[in-house]
């Protein structure tokens, strides 16, 4: 796997995901009032985010062609 997500692209899923897991589990344990269902969606999504931040690949970029580790 070649890595297809960039350096500000990878900061934003690692903050963003961490943010939407952190989202997530409060509505799961209903410290806010967005509801179960709409935490679990929040915290799978912020899980993606985070694991494609991690590992610097996103499967969805590579089937589009999208490359943010290439300067334009």
């Amino acid at each position: 796997m070649q890595n297809n997500v960039g350096s500000v692209d990878r900061l934003v899923r690692l903050v963003g995901g961490a943010v939407l897991v952190a989202i997530g589990i409060a509505s799961i344990v209903h410290i806010l009032p967005a509801g179960t269902i709409v935490g679990a969606i929040a915290t799978l999504v912020g899980v993606v985010f985070f694991a494609t931040g991690l590992t610097r690949f996103c499967l969805l970029y590579q089937l589009l062609g999208v490359d943010t580790c290439k300067a334009p």
